[in-house]
């Protein structure tokens, strides 16, 4: 895990304190089951983060915890503490179930190798399906940001309460800038659901726009930003994945007929995981779920970030400050004089940035990189050259 220096705010002004949303509620949803996906490696925050230690079990908010512990700690209020999946690496059980000793040994759901989000989400659908068939499930990735916990709770139970009414129910969040790195989601009519302050058909998924494009869904006030969040029964998930994806949809349900036996799991899983297609869950789902009208979309009034990259991450622990220079890590020995930007060092030795602006530097013992937040996508294709290159040893 990677302390930070100090802890900071981030994103825009604190949402949602007005009338409207009154105090956490403290009892957990009824039939409600929460699902951490856990995977990936956070590509464009290499050599920060790394295959065998990714982002989500780093600290990069100040909060003393991992970002995978921070999302457990705002779901269990919603769940409870026996009702949280998450989908994770074989690589990874060991770190996950010590940042989270609370989770029960059945809702650790391994994957043998990364299969993209359609197949870890609708393996947890389908098991928590066959254990409950009435169960509404909500995925929520284990790596993103939010702050304004309150207002967060209250998005989710208004889209628990859509998904009662068999759509599957997006966590939209309001835009605050016209980000280029992020998917929108178009708004269509309103939804009246008993039980949800407001929520709306959606109408398409936008992938990542250019500048001119993102200022006019800003404008607009039409488009939300798409998180990732997805909340819908587990029968009706597995609906739609039946309809689109024929295939996985059969691998996940033979999955999880042998799961809880312990006999079969092992098997199955060699047998079944590495052939199923790899496919985000956006596509295999929300976008024909959209097209039939099935898709629904509540707004998120909460501070939310992705930390996609090490731009993104610059913004977070400045809060905004761009003549500031940023220092994440307990050891961090920096000399700075007119230097803006970001600095993680997970070694002792003496950095001296003298001069330079927007800069990043992310030092550790095996890797060194330097770029600034201008190009800062842009390191995701370092990690690719050195796939190709056959230098995994750093990866």
């Amino acid at each position: 895990m990677v302390p930070i220096s100090s802890r900071h705010g981030r994103l825009r002004p604190s949402a949602g304190q007005g009338p409207g949303y009154p105090g956490r509620v403290s009892h957990s949803i009824p039939n409600f089951y929460a699902v951490i996906p856990a995977g990936g490696i956070g590509s464009r925050l290499w050599p920060l983060s790394r295959a065998d230690a990714p982002k989500f079990l780093h600290d990069l908010t100040g909060s003393g915890h991992s970002l995978l512990r921070d999302t457990w700690d705002r779901l269990e209020p919603l769940a409870g503490p026996d009702r949280i999946a998450v989908v994770t690496g074989r690589a990874h059980r060991a770190a996950v179930e010590a940042q989270l000793p609370g989770i029960a040994d059945l809702n650790v759901f391994l994957e043998s190798e990364p299969r993209e989000s359609a197949a870890a989400i609708g393996l947890a659908a389908a098991i928590l399906h066959r254990r409950d068939p009435e169960v509404i499930i909500g995925s929520f990735s284990a790596d993103h940001v939010i702050r304004g916990t309150r207002v967060f709770e209250f998005a989710v139970r208004d889209a628990v309460e859509v998904a009662r009414e068999g759509y599957i129910c997006t966590i939209g969040i309001s835009p605050t800038e016209p980000a280029v790195g992020f998917g929108y989601i178009k708004r269509g009519p309103e939804l009246v659901v008993e039980g949800a302050r407001e929520a709306a058909l959606v109408e398409s998924f936008v992938e990542k726009p250019d500048l001119d494009t993102a200022k006019a869904y800003v404008a607009s006030r039409d488009y939300l930003w798409n998180a990732g969040m997805f909340i819908a029964k587990a029968s009706v998930l597995l609906e739609e994945l039946a309809a689109n994806e024929p295939v996985l949809h059969a691998g996940l349900v033979e999955l999880a007929e042998a799961w809880d036996d312990r006999d079969r799991r092992g098997p199955a899983v060699d047998r079944i995981w590495p052939a199923l297609k790899k496919i985000a869950i956006d596509y295999a789902v929300a976008e024909p779920a959209a097209k039939r009208g099935r898709l629904a979309v509540v707004p998120g009034h909460f501070d939310w970030d992705d930390v996609g990259d090490f731009a993104s991450l610059t913004k977070l622990i400045s809060n905004g400050r761009k003549n500031d220079l940023a220092v994440l890590g307990p050891k961090a020995r920096v000399l700075s004089d007119a230097a803006s930007g970001i600095l993680v060092s997970q070694t002792t030795r003496v950095i001296s940035l003298v001069g330079v602006q927007d800069i990043v530097v992310v030092d550790t013992p095996d890797a060194l990189l330097v770029t600034t937040v201008e190009h800062a996508q842009r390191v995701k294709g370092v990690v690719e050259s050195l796939k190709l290159t056959g230098r995994g040893d750093v990866l």
